[in-house]
């Protein structure tokens, strides 16, 4: 890292309506280094971002490039600066090939040549130890592919100033090795990046300096080799909290939910699922690990009967009555009834199960309109649930009357896993439950998952971060291209014998 600095931020203020999102931040990023940016949902560290990138323009303040005052009013503007972000969600031509893609947008002036262009992505592959096919169709690739060629989209344009969100939050542990290790070369090269990120450890590993985000305001930026996991928390929360999930043993374990030899396929005859078989426990966290599109969705919405099969069981032993019940033979609606909730929360948030113009207290009320007997509904216990809700999980909003749509993300997720959590599940069926929440509000959802543990529900919880997985489920079923590829104890087993199983590579008993 050099002393000379690459970007720098003066007085940045942002305001939507009557939000602030950015209030009066200086921020510096040198030569040559890995800076980290750390905050809780709604600290504004995307929205600071966004606007170095060119997607949004500041109310007040300055950005300089290279000591020069620049005006970012597009990305197109950024690029001119040599910035570039690569987003978290992918914007890729699934029939171009990696080239065809990189190149997508160019206005050079200069006449366009495929060979010239794929020479060029070959040059830029192998100086920073990129593993891409330049020929190869976008959807051939894998997630981490798709996310190489938004990289060498920037490089391509000759970019030196790198914004990567969440760049690792759908990577298997040996994919985010590789990337690490790219990013390394990179700083090497003299290229200045930012990286936005959750994971402590993943900051703790690849960052020079760690920028620290709370309300809006920039809190302070630290050498990370001075600072350790616990401290940045505190920063970013601005109060002490635990990083440590508990995990109890579990109690009187008993099989609530067998899946035996189920199949499932897409409408267009490709195989989602093939042979599934394991077994739920009530008093237990059962963990699902895979790469994104290994058939984990498919396997929840199966479950609650949401998905068609072309073969096999899912069989159910009822708490009340203690016999064993066919849940491929019922509707999604006798399904829940019998206690088995669906929390899938996917990138789309509002999809599955919340409605964005009604406010929080008529989401709560969604499960029970069918129940209704007259004109009139009750109102009094959904408002109650919603203020619960809205307490313990610290849901930021004006008012339980706020429409969904107009919270964040991060809270929009936490109204929905508090909702079916407050719905007394005997079988609670997690999917991505933190994915984009801070590590606070993590930490939060860990607990009340442990709660319904201790209160004999099975838990199935899908997740993307492996540590969690490894800190907080019992056992671990590893899924790859829709079949089973082991079942561990997730007390025994390593971070990379998980990873190299969701890749096929390796077994388990």
């Amino acid at each position: 890292m050099s002393n000379t600095i690459a970007l720098q931020l003066k007085g940045i203020s942002k305001s939507f309506g009557s939000i602030r999102a950015n209030r009066n931040v200086d921020l510096e990023l040198f030569h040559g280094e890995i800076l980290a940016m750390l905050g809780e949902n709604g600290s504004g560290k995307t929205t600071l971002m966004n606007m170095i990138a060119g997607i949004y323009y500041p109310d007040e303040g300055q950005i300089f490039v290279d000591g020069e005052e620049a005006v970012i009013r597009s990305p197109k503007d950024a690029f001119g600066y040599k910035i570039g972000m690569i987003h978290q969600h992918f914007k890729l031509v699934d029939l171009f090939s990696a080239t065809e893609n990189i190149v997508l947008g160019i206005e050079d002036g200069e006449p366009y040549r495929l060979a010239d262009a794929e020479k060029r992505v070959r040059e830029i592959t192998e100086k920073y130890g990129f593993e891409m096919d330049p020929r190869k169709k976008i959807y051939n690739m894998s997630v981490s592919e798709k996310q190489t060629v938004e990289i060498l989209k920037v490089l391509y344009r000759n970019a030196d100033i790198l914004i990567l969100d969440e760049p690792t939050a759908v990577l298997t542990p040996q994919e985010t090795q590789k990337l690490f290790a790219v990013l390394r070369r990179m700083r090497a090269d003299g290229k200045s990046i930012i990286i936005i990120t959750h994971k402590l450890h993943e900051v703790m590993a690849i960052s020079d300096r760690v920028a620290v985000m709370r309300r809006g305001e920039h809190i302070a930026t630290v050498e990370t080799a001075e600072t350790n996991e616990t401290e940045l928390t505190e920063m970013m929360v601005g109060k002490k909290i635990s990083l440590n999930i508990d995990r109890d043993e579990p109690q009187g374990s008993i099989d609530r939910l067998e899946i035996r030899h189920v199949c499932c396929v897409s409408a267009e005859g490709v195989r989602l699922l093939d042979d599934i078989n394991f077994t739920a426990r009530a008093g237990e966290i059962l963990g699902i690990a895979g790469i994104a599109g290994s058939g984990q969705r498919e396997l929840l919405e199966a479950i609650a009967g949401l998905q068609q099969l072309e073969s096999g069981e899912i069989l159910y032993r009822n708490p009340k009555t203690e016999e064993t019940e066919e849940l491929r033979d019922k509707t999604p609606q006798q399904i829940r009834d019998l206690g088995v909730r669906l929390s899938f929360v996917p990138e789309d948030r509002l999809g599955m199960g919340l409605v964005g113009n009604m406010d929080i207290i008529d989401n709560m009320m969604l499960r029970s309109y069918r129940h209704g007997r007259s004109l009139f509904l009750d109102r009094k216990k959904p408002h109650e649930l919603a203020d619960q809700i809205i307490a313990s999980l610290e849901v930021v909003t004006p008012s339980a009357q706020t429409p969904v749509r107009r919270l964040s993300g991060g809270n929009v997720q936490k109204v929905l896993v508090g909702r079916e959590i407050a719905s007394s599940p005997t079988v609670l069926m997690a999917a991505y439950p933190v994915r984009g929440l801070d590590i606070n509000s993590s930490y939060m959802i860990y607990r009340l998952l442990n709660e319904q543990k201790r209160n004999g529900v099975a838990v199935i919880y899908v997740g993307e971060d492996l540590d969690v997985l490894l800190e907080l489920c019992d056992r671990i079923l590893v899924i790859c291209g829709g079949k089973v590829s082991g079942l561990l104890d997730a007390r025994t087993a390593t971070k990379e014998q998980v990873g190299l199983m969701m890749t096929k590579v390796g077994g388990g008993d």
